[in-house]
C-alpha cells in the first residue's frame, strides 16, 4: 500500500507502479465515490474493453427450477 498526499488544489498523483499495473493511461476517467467516509476511483472503460471478459467462466448455465414453476 502507498500513501498520496492530496495537493492544495485537490489533486492526487495514483503511483507508477499501479498505473502499470491497471494500464491507466493520461485522460482516464473516473467515477468517484463516498463508501463511508472511504473514498474509492472506479475507472472509467469504454464499453468494447470488457468484451470476452467471462469467455470461460459461465460453464455452467442450466437453471433449476422448482416443480410449481414453468
Amino acid at each position: 500500500m502507498e500513501t498520496v498526499t492530496l495537493s492544495s488544489k485537490f489533486q492526487i498523483v495514483i503511483p507508477k507502479s499501479v498505473r502499470e499495473r491497471m494500464k491507466l493511461k493520461p485522460g482516464t476517467k473516473f467515477r468517484v465515490v463516498d463508501v463511508g467516509g472511504t473514498v474509492e476511483l472506479f475507472p472509467v472503460r469504454p464499453v468494447k474493453e470488457y468484451r470476452g471478459i467471462l469467455k470461460g467462466k459461465l460453464t455452467d448455465t442450466e437453471i433449476v427450477r422448482e416443480d410449481d414453476r414453468l
